[in-house]
């Protein structure tokens, strides 16, 4: 007999149709807490694979990651679920969903960790938090549906990547390509109000994504860790520099890229790290059309 699929612990992810998230009043039971990395800690943290632990049970009406997410992640980052911030944003997320327009559609809100397992991680780039447009955010920080105009971030990105690596722009903005290849694109933050960058910064989502950056610096081969602008640059203290490649410049948005961002020659420097460590480089050509990417399918279209 077929073996039964694990279903998630709760039917949804933070969405308006999931149980209303009970306040909290006691703190929910921790698993083991992770140890702090920064540049005294990082150099101390294990560069074994996670384990998976055994957890107490999640509080009535609080999510957990879904089922379908790979098991490194889940055994890197169940244990955050049990923690009280955890809740918390739950909580905070679904009031967000009755009230107002939230991006990425529920269903896509792991999509960085769903692409790009934790054991296959070369890179990580790492963004601030989702579009706030209409249609644009589906869970890769960067990246935009097919179909979507480029936001201008994104266009400086393909002006780079030409310049570096002499690879035209493609007219989509579909990175799933990359994240298939192991380029973790991760924002900071997950969500977001629609219209209002930053909207749900200091809600929780920082602490879980500086969580998944922590597990990612415990793997035992070279990670190149991309770090675009003063945002993205202060998590350097969670990453052990002595093991691993930290490629830093200006942000790629039109605001900031003429200070450093471009001429910096990224998407080389990250092959050249890649290769170094005897690893295969990544084949930063975009499909023409995004539809022939797998994922393309499986992105929720709303």
């Amino acid at each position: 007999m077929a073996k039964k699929k694990p279903q998630s612990e709760t039917p949804s992810l933070f969405d308006e149709e999931s149980a209303s998230v009970p306040s909290v009043e006691e703190p929910a039971r921790q698993g083991k807490a992770t140890p702090a990395v920064g540049r005294s800690e990082a150099t101390s943290t294990s560069t074994v694979s996670p384990v998976a632990e055994e957890l107490p049970p999640l509080p009535p009406g609080v999510p957990g990651l879904p089922a379908d997410l790979d098991p490194s992640w889940l055994a890197a980052l169940n244990a955050e679920t049990r923690k009280p911030y955890w809740a918390q944003l739950a909580q905070f997320v679904a009031e967000e969903r009755k009230k107002a327009t939230v991006f990425p559609p529920a269903a896509d809100v792991f999509n960085a960790f769903r692409y790009t397992p934790l054991n296959k991680v070369k890179v990580l780039l790492l963004g601030q938090d989702p579009y706030p447009g209409a249609g644009q955010a589906h869970g890769l920080c960067f990246s935009v549906r097919p179909g979507v105009r480029l936001p201008g971030s994104l266009r400086n990105i393909y002006q780079e990547l030409e310049d570096d690596l002499g690879i035209k722009p493609v007219k989509h903005g579909y990175l799933v390509s990359w994240a298939k290849q192991g380029v973790l694109l991760l924002n900071a933050c997950l969500t977001v109000r629609e219209g209002a960058p930053n909207s749900h910064a200091g809600k929780g989502w920082e602490q879980f994504t500086d969580a998944a950056i922590r597990a990612v610096n415990a793997q035992p081969r070279t990670i190149v860790f991309l770090l675009w602008g003063a945002y993205a640059q202060k998590k350097i203290p969670l990453i052990d520099s002595r093991r691993h490649v930290i490629i830093k410049s200006a942000h790629p948005s039109p605001l900031s890229a003429a200070n450093g961002f471009f001429g910096s020659k990224p998407f080389s420097k990250v092959n050249a790290a890649l290769i170094a460590s005897g690893q295969e480089p990544i084949d930063w050509r975009l499909p023409e059309n995004p539809q022939d990417c797998p994922a393309a399918r499986r992105d929720n279209s709303g």
